[in-house]
C-alpha cells in the first residue's frame, strides 16, 4: 500500500463528514470561542493515541498472540461494518453515549469518533504488513489526521454551505469506497491463511 492509498482509507475510516453533526451536537454546550481549540485538543489526543498503536502495534499483537492474518480478516469485517453503517446511515447515539453537557475531554470526540476500533485497526494492520515502512504510515496518518481536523474545524461553514443532505451523499459515497477497500484487506487475509495452509499440507506430504 502506498502512503496516498494509506491517507486516503485512514481519512474514509476517521469519516470526518459523517462525523461533522455528531461534533456540533457535542459541542453545541460549548463557547463558540473554545469550540476550534476543543476540537484541535480532541484531535490532538486521537493522534497521539493512533500513532501510539502504529508505533507499538507489532509489540501489542505479539504479546497478545494475534497473527497478521488474523488482523487483516478482522480489520477488513470492521472496515465494511464502517462502510454499510456509512452507507445506510442509522443513530449514532449507541457509539457516542449521552451528549454530555458540558465541555468533553477525550470521549467521545478522540474515542471512539476519531481513535475507534476501525482506526486502531487499520493502523496496526498498517504496522505489520510492512514494518520498515513505518515512517511513510506515521507521514500517512498525520496527512489523514491534518484532513479530518481541517474538516472538523469547518463543521459549522460546510453544514451551511452544503446542507445535510449534500454531506449525506457525500458520506455514503465515501462509505462505497471503504466498501471496496475492506474487501480488499479482508479477501487478502483469506489469501494468506489459504496459502499457509497450503504449504502445511505440503510439509506433511
Amino acid at each position: 500500500m502506498t502512503i496516498t492509498a494509506a491517507a486516503i482509507t485512514l481519512v474514509l475510516v476517521m469519516d470526518p463528514l459523517g462525523n461533522i453533526p455528531i461534533f456540533i451536537s457535542v459541542l453545541n454546550n460549548v463557547e463558540e470561542s473554545r469550540r476550534r481549540l476543543v476540537i484541535v485538543r480532541e484531535m490532538l489526543i486521537a493522534l497521539l493515541i493512533l500513532a501510539g498503536f502504529l508505533l507499538f502495534g507489532g509489540r501489542i499483537l505479539s504479546t497478545l498472540q494475534i497473527s497478521e492474518t488474523s488482523l487483516q480478516v478482522s480489520g477488513g469485517i470492521v472496515l465494511f461494518l464502517i462502510a454499510i453503517r456509512m452507507i445506510f446511515p442509522t443513530s449514532r447515539a449507541s457509539i457516542t453515549g449521552d451528549l454530555p453537557d458540558h465541555e468533553p475531554m477525550i470521549v467521545p470526540l478522540a474515542i471512539p469518533l476519531i481513535a475507534g476500533p476501525s482506526a486502531i485497526a487499520t493502523v496496526m494492520l498498517l504496522a505489520t504488513q510492512q514494518p520498515d515502512e513505518l515512517v511513510s504510515w506515521i507521514l500517512a496518518l498525520v496527512i489523514a489526521w491534518a484532513v479530518t481536523c481541517a474538516v472538523l474545524i469547518a463543521a459549522d461553514w460546510l453544514r451551511r454551505r452544503l446542507g445535510t443532505r449534500v454531506l449525506g451523499a457525500l458520506e455514503r459515497l465515501m462509505g462505497m469506497i471503504l466498501v471496496t477497500l475492506s474487501i480488499e484487506m479482508l479477501m487478502s487475509g483469506i489469501s494468506t491463511f489459504v496459502e499457509s495452509l497450503e504449504r502445511v499440507a505440503l510439509g506433511v506430504l
